[in-house]
C-alpha cells in the first residue's frame, strides 16, 4: 500500500499547478485525505483536507486559491493550486487514512516539490 504524489514543478508567480495523490495496493476504504507542505526551515503544515464525505477544510492562506477534490473510483485526491506565489514554494505531501487488511491506518506519500518563481 502506498501513496504516490505527483504534479509538482516550477511555475511562475500567478500560475497554477494541479497535484495528484494516488493510492495503490490492497485498499478496502479511503477515509480523510489531506495535503500538507513543508518549506525549508519550516515545520510541515496543513494545506487542505477532505473527508470521505467530501467536506473540505483549508488553511487560511489557501482559501479561495486552492481546491482539494477526490475521485474515489480512481483512489486519487487532487489539489488545484491557483494564483501561486513564491511563498507557496515547498515540498507538498499527501496523507490519507486507508483501510487495508490490517485495519485503518494513516499513510504518508513522498513529497512533490513545488517551486514558484517571482
Amino acid at each position: 500500500v502506498q501513496l504516490q504524489a505527483s504534479g509538482g514543478g516550477l511555475v511562475q508567480a500567478g500560475g497554477s499547478l494541479r497535484l495528484s495523490c494516488a493510492a495503490s495496493g490492497s485498499i478496502f476504504g479511503i477515509g480523510a485525505v489531506g495535503w500538507y507542505r513543508q518549506a525549508p526551515g519550516s515545520q510541515r503544515s496543513m494545506v487542505a483536507t477532505i473527508t470521505s464525505g467530501g467536506s473540505t477544510n483549508y488553511a487560511d492562506s489557501m482559501k479561495g486559491r486552492f481546491t482539494i477534490s477526490r475521485d474515489n473510483a480512481k483512489k486519487t485526491v487532487y489539489l488545484q493550486m491557483n494564483s501561486l506565489s513564491p511563498e507557496d514554494t515547498a515540498e507538498y505531501y499527501c496523507n490519507a487514512v486507508l483501510r487495508t487488511s490490517t485495519g485503518w491506518r494513516n499513510y504518508w506519500g513522498q513529497g512533490t516539490l513545488v517551486t514558484v518563481s517571482s
